[in-house]
């Protein structure tokens, strides 16, 4: 699927988090260690950020033109706390179990393919080409930490 440009940073995040996700729902028992250092470092290193640019940038954005109570929005801020509680849960938990691991790779698949498939797609289409050109900008500068 063709990304605008305006969405293509998160687009590239996503597909780094859908590493990490493949890796935690293969992931063993003898896995399990390394499969935790590696979500808890694209946790710290990308996802955090990634959440607060959603919810600080494109969710105001979208809410200008779609209602903030639909599904789709709704969703991804479910899923962002849902997420953020799992992250802590595995901060505090040394030796996380196959199945946890596992439910929380399940857990960010789904919710990066939804705003692949859903929510992205939603933004391109409610925006004016002006709007989504200024927010990809806005966008860049968050990830540059500007």
């Amino acid at each position: 699927m063709q990304r605008s440009e305006a969405l293509a940073p998160l687009s590239r995040d996503h597909h780094q988090g859908l590493f990490v996700a493949q890796r935690l729902n293969r992931a063993t028992a003898s896995e399990a260690a390394a499969a935790r250092s590696a979500f808890l470092d694209f946790w710290d290193r990308a996802e955090r950020g990634h959440f607060r640019i959603e919810e600080e940038l494109l969710l105001p954005a979208l809410a200008r033109h779609h209602a903030v109570t639909g599904d789709a929005v709704v969703r991804v801020l479910t899923d962002h706390v849902e997420l953020r509680r799992r992250a802590a849960d595995l901060e505090g938990e040394p030796e996380p179990t196959v199945e946890a691991l596992h439910e929380l790779g399940a857990c960010l698949h789904d919710h990066i393919r939804h705003e692949e498939r859903v929510l992205f797609p939603l933004i391109e289409a409610a925006l004016p080409g002006d709007e989504l050109t200024a927010l990809g900008a806005a966008v860049e500068r968050a990830e540059r930490g500007d």
